[in-house]
């Protein structure tokens, strides 16, 4: 935690909420709903990545034990236009990830996929249909491949370690441990349009090399309380190696804020999405790659 008081003034990155919106005709579109929650939907199948609708606020997850909020989970879903998913894929296993990941898995018909912690999180809602994926294996998903890669959680991990047994809700934050971190590369088999989701500001030297993706959406939370290097290396490691050509920038929102609410940054005590910006500004100029930050609940077509 720092001292600097306040957050940042989004009005200041209004340029960038410049993502090309979908259309009727978008075989692919992708909707950010918070933190690094993800819709990616081509009309007939959808998945999402971690379904985190609950945001319990920060005097909640201080002070008791979490559950999932089923009006907010109901009220996300309906405003997303879901009722079906392939798959809902927790990028780790934190509780602003992966706390609402099972009840959305069950009210969606999706298997949970992920690591040995997202499966202890599944199994802790009594979920049957878990599955344990081998890194850097594709799992086929309706008309998707689903390839998850191992990643690193940005530092510092408030809760690391992997989930040892199964999370049966109430349970405090601290019993979702981070786990495994995942990039998770998804390949839309009918469009070979290919999209790289990095949740965590961490990364694995060389984990992605022989990897592609058109577009990356690249967390970036704790980002800005890195010396510069980190941030260098980190778009070198993600954006650089897999050649992609437009990056989205997620998990830069005040998450303890419910999502029917104006988004908001993270105050800078726990980050500085203008370091942030700064940073990757310069580097997406100089490699020739656009730079966006998402608008809530609009579908997107970011190969567009």
């Amino acid at each position: 935690m720092r001292l600097k008081l306040g957050r940042p003034d989004l009005s200041a990155y209004r340029t960038r909420a410049d993502l090309p919106a979908a259309s009727s005709a978008s075989p692919l579109t992708v909707t950010w709903a918070g933190v690094t929650t993800l819709l990616v939907d081509d009309g007939d199948a959808a998945l999402l990545t971690d379904g985190f609708f609950s945001r319990p606020s920060l005097l909640t997850v201080a002070t008791r034990p979490l559950v999932s909020s089923r009006p907010r989970i109901d009220a996300a879903l309906g405003r997303l236009g879901v009722r079906r998913l392939e798959a809902v894929l927790p990028v780790h296993t934190h509780y602003d990830h992966a706390m609402d990941s099972a009840v959305v898995a069950q009210l969606t018909g999706a298997r949970l996929i992920g690591g040995t912690s997202a499966a202890h999180v599944g199994r802790g809602h009594g979920l049957d249909r878990v599955e344990v994926v081998t890194p850097g294996t594709a799992v086929p998903a309706g008309p998707f491949d689903i390839t998850l890669v191992e990643g690193s959680h940005c530092p510092p991990d408030r809760f690391p370690g992997t989930i040892t047994e199964p999370v049966t809700p109430p349970a405090r934050a601290s019993a979702y441990r981070c786990g495994e971190a995942w990039s998770t590369l998804v390949h839309h088999r009918p469009t070979d349009r290919r999209l790289l989701i990095v949740g965590s500001a961490g990364f694995v030297p060389g984990a992605l090399a022989g990897h592609r993706a058109d577009v990356v959406y690249l967390g970036v939370g704790q980002l800005g309380l890195q010396p510069t290097g980190y941030l260098v290396e980190y778009w070198r490691q993600t954006v650089g190696t897999v050649g992609a050509r437009r990056v989205v920038l997620i998990h830069w929102d005040d998450f303890f804020r419910p999502l029917d609410r104006p988004v908001r940054a993270l105050p800078f005590a726990t980050d500085d999405l203008d370091a942030t910006m700064r940073v990757l500004s310069r580097l997406a100029a100089d490699d020739g790659v656009a730079l966006h930050l998402p608008t809530l609940w609009t579908r997107a077509d970011p190969w567009s």
